[in-house]
């Protein structure tokens, strides 16, 4: 493809670069390189810390960058993880995973500096125990800190490979819990508690923030053809994205991106930093064009997948489109679980810890991989029901119809759990919104496209397929099954 932009887009599991052009004002796309991704545990003195291969990644982008002659490039990635420069510029180590256990019980000591109802007045976050305020204040004392000049999140440290240029996008920095999501800039308070109660100096450590839409600099480096192109700030964090490819054509909806992690919530003008809305454990991420995500982070497809991979360990290799098939048959609702629980964060035997949750909720656990698997789709389908239901509530704002983006769209069985369980249409597509959504705004940031989000989200509706679900079946049987977990 000629006179292209290039989305980098980089996930927990695999890497691309997407190619996309606006041809008759739809938005067509090519994917023109995959690379693997995904945890590396390391093993140092007497722990084994979970880190990313970053220089891998890196080579994969450059690779990627090679095969297209763009005209911008963006860069999207998941949240909250960073890398630390010395004071020549070269990256610390790999950044540590965020599935590392290095936090645990780490966010009950900021509280005791930072309570956190202050802090939710604040940072508006949902407490996540990698958000990075924890991240960081769980390296007090590390040696790599010390030796820092520079904190990085993931598309930034990517970018700044790219370009030479250190920023932090705001809507990835707005995950750290160290910005003030009122002013959209650094949060002095949480600053202060980090340097203060922790040792740790964050503030000379992070950059200037940026909004996306913000032009950087030219490309540099053996890049072929891709030199001198213009990498622009897009909603960097891979949901941010994702909610711009949203192809809504009412401003009552609810999204719920589907991939590895579930991000369900709604679009506002402004955050809710109520008491309820703290209890409830809603975050206010920053969105394109002045925007708040407020949503719930729901672990998403992860069991599916770590599923499969415990299966494949096991000599079992197992299909995935013939488990859907053959869970759609599976009686529904027959076990659910709650799919926020610790235990099913961290790597491991899904199917085992899904097995002591059912039996220790009086239910009988799942036992072929087809209940194991409708199992995971049913309780995805339940948390995503209470997340639109609680953040209609708390938000004030009326929904009429979900959007389901993200590799999640694909999955026709979840889509109909959904619209059963939450008893709204389901508009299932773009499956590639978080790259779609990476693509436009680097497109109207260099004048290929111009508009609002509105005008954006037309484009996408013109160029994405997609299907709707209508719901079927009584709300009791959803409302019956939540009272078990």
């Amino acid at each position: 493809m000629s006179g292209v932009h290039a989305a980098v887009d980089l996930g927990a599991s695999s890497g691309r670069v997407i190619a996309g052009r606006i041809e008759g004002g739809r938005l067509l796309t090519e994917e023109v390189a995959r690379f693997p991704n995904g945890p590396v545990a390391v093993r140092a003195g007497e722990r084994t810390t979970l880190h990313w291969d970053v220089p891998s990644l890196y080579a994969g982008v450059v690779e990627g960058l090679r095969r297209v002659a763009p005209v911008s490039v963006g860069i999207d990635t998941w949240a909250v993880d960073y890398g630390l420069l010395d004071a020549d510029g070269a990256l610390i180590g790999n950044p540590v995973h965020y599935r590392d256990p290095r936090t645990e019980g780490v966010p009950e000591q900021v509280f005791r500096h930072w309570p956190a109802d202050r802090m939710y007045a604040v940072n508006g976050l949902q407490v996540q125990p990698f958000n990075t305020v924890f991240q960081l204040a769980a390296e007090t004392g590390a040696a790599r800190l010390s030796a820092a000049r520079d904190l990085l999140l993931i598309p930034d440290l990517l970018g700044y490979r790219l370009t030479g240029v250190k920023v932090a996008e705001l809507t990835n920095a707005s995950t750290t819990g160290l910005v003030d999501v009122r002013s959209r800039g650094w949060a002095p308070e949480g600053l202060d508690v980090l340097a203060g109660s922790f040792g740790v100096d964050a503030r000379s450590l992070l950059p200037d923030l940026v909004e996306p839409g913000t032009v950087i600099a030219p490309l540099r480096g053996d890049l072929g053809g891709a030199v001198g192109a213009p990498l622009v700030a897009v909603g960097s964090h891979d949901t941010a994205s994702a909610v711009v490819a949203v192809p809504a054509t009412t401003p009552n909806f609810a999204y719920v991106s589907s991939g590895t992690w579930s991000l369900v919530g709604v679009e506002l003008d402004a955050p809710v930093r109520t008491e309820a809305s703290r209890a409830a454990n809603f975050t206010n991420e920053l969105g394109v064009d002045g925007t708040v995500r407020y949503l719930r982070n729901v672990s998403g497809l992860w069991l599916l997948q770590e599923s499969l991979r415990t299966w494949r360990e096991r000599g079992r290799g197992v299909d995935l489109a013939d488990l859907l098939e053959r869970a759609a048959r599976v009686p529904a609702l027959g076990c659910v679980v709650d799919v926020e629980d610790a235990r099913f964060l961290p790597p491991g035997d899904m199917p085992a810890r899904i097995a002591a949750f059912a039996a220790e909720t009086g239910q009988r656990p799942p036992e072929a991989d087809a209940e194991v698997a409708r199992c995971i789709l049913d309780s995805l389908a339940l948390a995503y029901r209470k997340a639109v239901h609680q953040a209609a509530e708390l938000s004030g704002k009326d929904v009429e119809v979900v959007h389901i983006v993200g590799g999640g769209a694909n999955n026709a069985l979840l889509c109909r759990l959904t619209a059963d369980a939450v008893g709204l249409p389901v508009i299932a597509g773009p499956a590639e919104g978080t790259a779609i959504g990476n693509l436009l705004v680097q497109a109207r940031a260099v004048g290929t496209v111009d508009g609002d989000l509105a005008a954006l989200r037309r484009i996408v509706a013109a160029s994405a397929e997609t299907v709707t679900y209508r719901p079927d079946g009584p709300q009791t049987l959803w409302e019956e099954a939540a009272r078990r977990i």
